[in-house]
């Protein structure tokens, strides 16, 4: 199905199914154990061997000697796989490092050799076994100290500009020129990262957990020097990705690897420390905001530069999306720059780009708002666009940003805040209002799905999309149940499976619209098949309460016998004729301590205008779960870098999955009721990551309102306050 034209009423439009906040379907198998995570395929495969990954002890370098003797002897040792015996291996296109190592060293924790033992515990201690000598080189691990010579922005990546910033920049009669940065962050997905491989013949299944099924596969085939063909993937339920599991990672090449050594299945599983250095991290960002306006606090130039680093073929981390749509004017500037860092591979996380760079701009524009005099809610409504600001004949599909920040400022009380800082206490406590916009882009790819109806009237859906925990099985099955006029408790849904066609899988926000429309393609093209078989016209055809009808005349859809439908979603050029986005209006209270700097958040609230929603209950639980992400990334969460020998200090959880909700007393999420019909059949976007995307802001300037102390490097930790706190009376 070609989706070429805004979509009109259709079955979706009934939201009998859709659009109800349905329990998830999954929940049981997940709530008893029935669910099956990577590591978990206990009962599909007898005589399972386990790996365990021996790891580069230097950042960057070349391995001189591998000892494997002392290993190879030890008990229950089966094979010791290195790049020496793993026979010519590819690269996959989406790696920007090499999975197994050997004899260079990119950096530090990178895989140099999988130790195989009849059991995990043979398997660890035996890798403790293999001597490795390196020759030591020099590398690049500090950001700042790499920027000064980072002028130019990288070939994938040109400069956008609009109007003449440096003309509106120099007449500008209010500006603001700082410089903000981010960490490194670690994905820290509770489920690490697993796999499980075995060979028949030169054909090879992998149980893995990864996002995205159809990636996973041609990069496992181009690795490996496979036809596709050769290659399934399966993954059905995945504890946690956040981006941390879109790419073929070294347990599921190291597991296939092993497995065809040994001809008997092999799992290999990420130790938690291992997974910050060994998997993909975000990468730090320093950015440079410069905005100016008129007297009136209207935008007339603005500015955004982001440098980060990665390793040689990495891409940088695009902070600057945001700015490029999120508000007016007409004299604009964003570049990227990328630094060549020997630092393990950086990549997306966690709404990629917009999420570190609205940490930076929502504080700029709280700045500007202030130097402008203007109330900061004020501010962002005066400096509204309905169009692309670089391209006005190009308007927003839907944008509701000002409703979102009207109706949040309305509901949480923000006409009670001090604008003066550091004024509103509460005991011991110093108590502040923040506010940030969200925005994330509404990304398409096209999703393919299956649709089959048995003989008694049920319906299974299979699809390659995966669910990372974000309710990807009940949509699915809500989608189907609409349209085929099916009870929910009669459509099972099948996922995760690379022998199920292609879908777009979990990523990017796009996973939830892009996935029910290739069902709802598969579930147009299954219609027709039964209204055909049973004389009906598919076109004025009724699908409800299991049966079929025209008029007077209905059949029940068993009549139809078994019959199955297969589409997939593409979608034409609307997103290039309008501008397809998510907006939010984020507010937070938080309360410092006038003594010590610590921080509580005690009120949030996200209101979010992101399309139709599909199911109200499982998108406020991933709107809540984004929420408590962006008070961790505000707070707590960093990867320290050591800038001597490469590698991230404290790879563990200590400053990960701190924040729960119950830290929080209060998290609301309003949805708006933004229907888009520019976007699918089924008018829905993604909501997940929007629900990130500006809180870490919105935090910060609260603090700042709480205690007058300006923080733009984050994490905003309280050594960073304390020196700034007010004087206790």
């Amino acid at each position: 199905m070609k989706f070429e034209k805004p979509a009109g009423e259709n079955p979706i439009d009934q939201l009998k199914v859709v659009g109800q906040p349905h329990d998830r379907i999954d929940g049981p198998l997940k709530v008893s154990g029935r669910a099956h995570y990577a590591y978990e395929w206990h009962d599909v495969l007898p005589n399972v061997a386990y790996g365990y990954i021996v790891s580069a002890g230097i950042a960057k370098g070349k391995i001189s000697e591998i000892n494997c003797d002392a290993a190879g002897n030890a008990p229950g040792v089966l094979s010791i796989i290195t790049a020496d015996n793993a026979g010519p291996l590819g690269k996959g296109e989406r790696n920007a490092a090499t999975l197994l190592g050997g004899p260079q060293i990119e950096h530090y924790h990178q895989a140099v050799a999988l130790v195989v033992a009849e059991t995990f515990e043979q398997a660890r201690a035996a890798a403790g076994l293999v001597d490795i000598s390196y020759q030591r080189e020099s590398g690049a691990y500090d950001l700042a100290a790499e920027k000064p010579a980072v002028n130019s922005a990288p070939e994938s990546a040109p400069d956008k500009n609009s109007g003449d910033f440096d003309a509106a920049w120099a007449s500008a009669e209010v500006k603001l020129d700082a410089t903000y940065t981010t960490p490194d962050q670690s994905h820290m997905a509770m489920e690490p990262h697993a796999s499980m491989a075995v060979w028949e013949g030169d054909k090879v299944t992998v149980w893995t957990s990864n996002q995205m099924v159809a990636w996973c596969r041609t990069d496992l085939a181009a690795t490996l020097k496979l036809p596709e063909e050769n290659v399934r993937i399966i993954s059905p339920y995945i504890g946690g990705g956040f981006g941390g599991k879109l790419f073929l990672r070294s347990d599921a090449l190291l597991a296939a690897l092993a497995a065809r050594a040994l001809q008997r299945p092999v799992k290999v599983m990420l130790p938690r420390p291992m997974i910050p250095n060994n998997t993909t991290h975000r990468p730090a960002t320093i950015q440079h905001i410069r905005i100016g306006t008129d007297r009136q606090g209207k935008i007339t130039a603005i500015a955004h530069d982001s440098w980060s680093g990665n390793l040689p073929g990495g891409t940088p981390e695009t902070a600057v999306n945001q700015t490029e749509l999120l508000y007016a004017g007409a004299n604009r500037h964003t570049g990227l720059r990328l630094a060549t860092l020997d630092l393990p591979e950086g990549n997306a996380m966690r709404a990629p780009g917009e999420a570190p760079g609205l940490m930076a701009l929502e504080i700029a524009i709280d700045e500007m708002a202030e130097r402008a005099g203007i109330d900061p809610v004020e501010f962002r409504i005066l400096n509204d666009t309905q169009v692309d600001p670089k391209d006005p004949q190009r308007p927003f599909s839907r944008r509701q940003l000002v409703e979102c920040l009207r109706t949040g400022a309305e509901h949480f009380g923000w006409s009670q805040r001090n604008a003066t800082p550091g004024q509103t206490r509460d005991g011991e406590w110093l108590v502040g209002y923040g506010v940030a916009a969200g925005f994330r882009n509404n990304l398409l790819a096209p999703s393919g799905a299956r649709v089959h109806l048995d003989d008694a009237g049920r319906v299974t859906v299979e699809t390659d999309m995966t669910d990372i925990g974000t309710g990807s099985y009940t949509i699915i099955a809500q989608t189907a149940a609409e349209m085929l006029g099916v009870p929910l408790s009669h459509v099972e849904v099948r996922l995760g499976d690379s022998s199920f066609p292609v879908s777009a899988g979990s990523g990017g926000q796009w996973g939830a619209n892009t996935s029910t429309a290739g069902v709802y393609a598969a579930c147009v093209k299954l219609r027709e098949a039964i209204a055909k078989k049973l004389g009906f016209d598919a076109a004025s055809a009724v699908f409800a309460d299991e049966t079929i009808s025209v008029g007077e005349r209905s059949a029940p859809l068993k009549a139809a016998g078994a019959l199955s439908a297969e589409d997939t979603i593409e979608f034409g050029d609307l997103d290039e004729q309008y501008q397809q986005s998510t907006f939010a209006g984020h507010f937070v209270e938080v309360a410092v301590d006038a003594a010590t700097g610590e921080v509580r958040v005690r009120r949030m609230l996200a209101v979010c205008a992101a399309g139709r929603i599909l199911n109200p209950k499982t998108a406020r639980s991933q709107v809540i779960g984004a929420m408590t992400m962006g008070l961790g990334g505000a707070l707590m969460e960093e990867l320290a870098v050591d800038t001597r020998q490469g590698y991230f200090v404290n790879h563990d959880m200590a400053t990960y999955e701190v924040p729960v909700h119950a830290d929080v007393p209060e998290q609301e999420v309003i949805f708006l009721d933004d229907t888009d019909p520019i976007s699918s059949p089924m008018k829905a976007k993604g909501v997940g990551e929007l629900g990130l995307c500006g809180v870490s802001a919105a935090i910060a300037n609260a603090i700042y309102n709480a205690t007058g102390v300006r923080v733009r490097d984050y994490p905003v930790t309280l050594d960073k306050l304390l020196d700034a706190l007010p004087d206790m009376a």
